[in-house]
């Protein structure tokens, strides 16, 4: 190869190396740049994610603090339900034992009460009293009853019930044949209260009282006696009937 020629080809690779030189170096300067720019988008996400994985631990310690504090509070509100019922319950215990109380206290305090238009007191036990005495005339007990009703006038000689205790101890005593007890007795009520529905009652009792002692004009004298005072009660026409009969 000739000289001239030699030198020619040295000159255009002195001068190929000095132009690719630095395009060389300018594309391994951006890949660093690349890979750098990567890494750092690397560590950012992992950061992001670190972040992200302390927010979602947090959230859900917040969460289940928040649940722990709803069964807590719902835990307080059936306590307080349930202290309502029982505060409920006992305030409805110590009204009904109030209640009940005064119940009592009033069955031990004496009462005015108007019986058949007789106006009284009634001491404590003292209607139980006269409804025992009542039902064992019911049951044909006539000597306990007449014993029953006989403590009954004694110890209650005010009471509203006496005209009723007294006209039912005269019955007693018509059932045991004591007509003249029973008279007195009978004749007590028409005495006493003369306007008590038992009054007529008892002059019919005392009339089959006299009839049957064979005492027919005394028994005529008081069926004439309702029939005049008393005429528009039932013992009237009773009075009427017996006396039509009574020869």
């Amino acid at each position: 190869m000739q000289p001239r020629l030699l030198k020619s080809f040295v000159h255009a690779g002195l001068l190929g190396c000095l132009l690719l030189g630095p395009v060389a170096h300018a594309g391994l300067f951006d890949d660093d740049q690349a890979r750098q720019a990567v890494l750092d988008l690397r560590a950012k996400v992992d950061s992001s994610n670190t972040r992200i994985e302390g927010l979602t631990r947090n959230l859900l310690d917040l969460n289940n603090q928040v649940q722990q504090l709803q069964q807590a509070l719902d835990a307080e509100r059936g306590q307080n339900q349930e202290l309502q019922n029982q505060l409920a319950t006992l305030q409805k215990n110590q009204k009904d034992y109030y209640a009940d109380l005064d119940a009592r206290l009033k069955k031990l305090e004496p009462q005015q009460v108007t019986v058949d238009g007789v106006t009284g007191t009634v001491q404590p036990g003292e209607k139980t009293e006269f409804d025992a005495a009542l039902n064992q005339f019911r049951n044909g007990d006539f000597k306990g009853a007449s014993g029953s009703l006989s403590s009954f006038v004694k110890h209650y000689p005010n009471s509203p019930y006496l005209p009723d205790a007294e006209y039912w101890l005269g019955n007693t005593y018509y059932a045991l044949r004591d007509y003249k007890a029973s008279n007195n007795v009978l004749q007590n009520v028409v005495s006493q209260f003369p306007n008590h529905p038992r009054a007529p009652q008892a002059l019919l009792a005392i009339a089959t009282n006299q009839q049957e002692t064979g005492q027919k004009v005394a028994a005529r004298r008081t069926l004439q006696t309702i029939i005049s005072k008393y005429a528009d009660s039932d013992s009237a026409q009773v009075a009427k009937q017996r006396l039509a009969k009574l020869r």
